[in-house]
């Protein structure tokens, strides 16, 4: 298969006019477009003013000569990368070497062997060619890369405007929710008796539902204040952010009865206590919500190799489909919807948290064998 020649526009500098004529005769044959200048400021002014893909330059001219030609070239940006190939009578190394040290790319002299001059002029052509793709290729990076921020600004300022959305519906539900509850609570206690069974069921079932209400308008709070909120991170004594953890949700522990073991010592990690508090609240109430019967859960931590410590809940459930687990992190998707109640906004919750603490989190799971479920935080330094 027979490559295609490469063409161009070509500047021949040469201050005689035979020289010139001669080589523009033999480059238009090949198919080249050519100018051609004089002496080395017409040359200048010729490249500053249009587009070229190969200079082929003398030595010896009058005004500017070559040397002084590559030089310039070399400090104006506009003109630097145009590939120069000197052609001179000067069959000299010195000269040949000053030509390369100035940015020239090759180096003939003259009389030249044209196999040898079309086979330098096609190298020359190609890498100008490349260069000329680089550079389009840079530009478009460019273009895309202020795309990207652009976008990403854009994306941060809508987020913002949601965060701050949500804290406001969140807070302004908090009071009258607050109300209610306070006075079902009320009604439960000095009134409960006037009623009749269906009554109470009936008046329990607010009750249950003004503390689901509750718990996720506790939820958006946290979430739309994570981005926001500035925190120290410091070390963490997580066992008695455990115990706290465990006391906050005894009522769930008691009513499925599950089985919670702790290691006798835990690893010493940096982070938020009340935010990792929320990240083992979540992963203990779903450990026990979707965990075997009963429930049975083993708490623990692992130092990792990267100055991170792994903490983790292993549950003893019917574990996570690949499926499930892709979803498990993303805001209101929640495990076998059909079969535990909820709302789905814990475990984007916890991503958040710990990625704000520069940690990770994470799930291993297969059907039928159970899920740990775990978070990353860094070493104290």
């Amino acid at each position: 298969m027979k490559t295609q020649k490469l063409t161009g526009h070509i500047l021949i500098v040469d201050d005689n006019r035979l020289n010139r004529l001669k080589l523009a005769h033999t480059l238009q044959q090949q198919g080249h477009q050519t100018a051609e200048a004089e002496n080395g400021r017409q040359a200048l002014e010729i490249l500053q003013n249009g587009r070229f893909d190969l200079v082929l330059l003398d030595i010896i001219m009058p005004e500017l000569n070559g040397f002084q030609v590559l030089e310039q070239m070399q400090q104006d940006n506009q003109i630097m990368d145009v590939p120069v190939i000197v052609i001179s009578a000067q069959d000299e190394l010195d000269s040949a070497v000053r030509c390369i040290e100035m940015g020239a790319e090759d180096y003939l002299t003259k009389p030249f062997n044209p196999v040898l001059f079309n086979a330098r002029l096609g190298a020359a052509l190609e890498k100008k060619r490349l260069r000329d793709q680089e550079h389009a290729y840079l530009r478009q990076l460019q273009i895309e890369r202020q795309r990207l921020e652009e976008y990403t600004a854009e994306l941060q300022a809508r987020n913002e405007e949601l965060d701050a959305f949500a804290h406001t519906v969140a807070h302004d539900l908090k009071n009258p929710l607050s109300a209610i509850v306070g006075y079902v609570e009320l009604l439960q206690r000095f009134y409960s008796a006037n009623l009749d069974e269906r009554g109470r069921k009936n008046l329990d079932r607010i009750h249950q539902s003004s503390m689901k209400m509750n718990l996720i308008i506790h939820e958006l709070l946290l979430l739309s204040g994570i981005r926001q909120q500035q925190v120290e991170a410091q070390p963490l004594d997580m066992a008695t952010i455990v115990d706290e953890t465990c006391s906050r949700l005894a009522y769930l522990i008691e009513e499925n009865q599950a089985h919670i073991i702790q290691p006798a010592q835990w690893h010493t990690a940096v982070g938020y206590a009340p935010w990792v508090e929320e990240v083992w609240a979540n992963y203990i109430s779903n450990a026990i919500k979707y965990g075997g019967r009963p429930p049975k859960l083993e708490l623990g931590s692992t130092p990792q190799s990267d100055n991170f410590i792994c903490f983790w809940v292993r549950d003893n459930g019917q574990g996570i489909t690949p499926e499930e687990k892709s979803r498990l992190f993303t805001p209101f998707e929640r495990l076998k919807p059909a079969k535990v109640e909820g709302h789905g906004l814990g475990l984007s919750v916890v991503q958040r948290i710990v990625k704000k603490l520069g940690g990770a989190v994470g799930v291993e799971s297969e059907v039928g064998r159970g899920s740990i479920f775990y978070f990353t935080l860094p070493y104290p330094d």
